[in-house]
């Protein structure tokens, strides 16, 4: 099972120009019901589309729009995880000795705490993580 990165949410959009056709195979040849976004993945897309909706609002409502419905479809499935006590515990032990990005390691401690894998392009932010499997989507062949 496998916890999207904002990357990979934003890359599989219905519509995207030059959408990785890499990513796109990665996602075809898994389970949907295997995905799952975090919290810190949902702030991080709606400060995106609130920056663009102020500053271009035609592209800003196209955006809002496939958000919205994105966001219902991993939060009607029960797919959406929060940053919990658990995660909390796990995100502290990624600062010591050496911290790392807040965010990044907020995604990678919900991550460990549902046994699940990153999936994301920024391998580099991810990969020092004892124990956490990274899975880079752009990567991917088509066997």
């Amino acid at each position: 099972m496998y916890l999207l990165d904002t990357n990979v949410v934003s890359e599989l959009r219905t519509g995207k120009p030059q959408a990785s056709p890499a990513v796109r195979a990665w996602a075809a040849a898994h389970s949907r019901g295997g995905f799952y976004i975090c919290a810190i993945t949902v702030w991080e897309h709606e400060l995106g589309v609130l920056r663009l909706e102020r500053r271009t609002p035609p592209q800003g409502a196209v955006l809002r729009a496939w958000w919205n419905a994105t966001r219902k479809a991993f939060a009607g499935a029960g797919k959406i995880l929060p940053f919990d006590e658990r995660a909390g515990q796990l995100c502290a032990q990624l600062h010591v000795p050496d911290p790392m990005s807040l965010r990044d390691s907020m995604i990678a401690a919900t991550a460990l705490a549902h046994g699940l894998a990153v999936v994301t392009r920024n391998v580099r932010d991810f990969g020092h993580v004892a124990a956490l499997q990274v899975v880079n989507p752009w990567e991917h062949q088509n066997s």
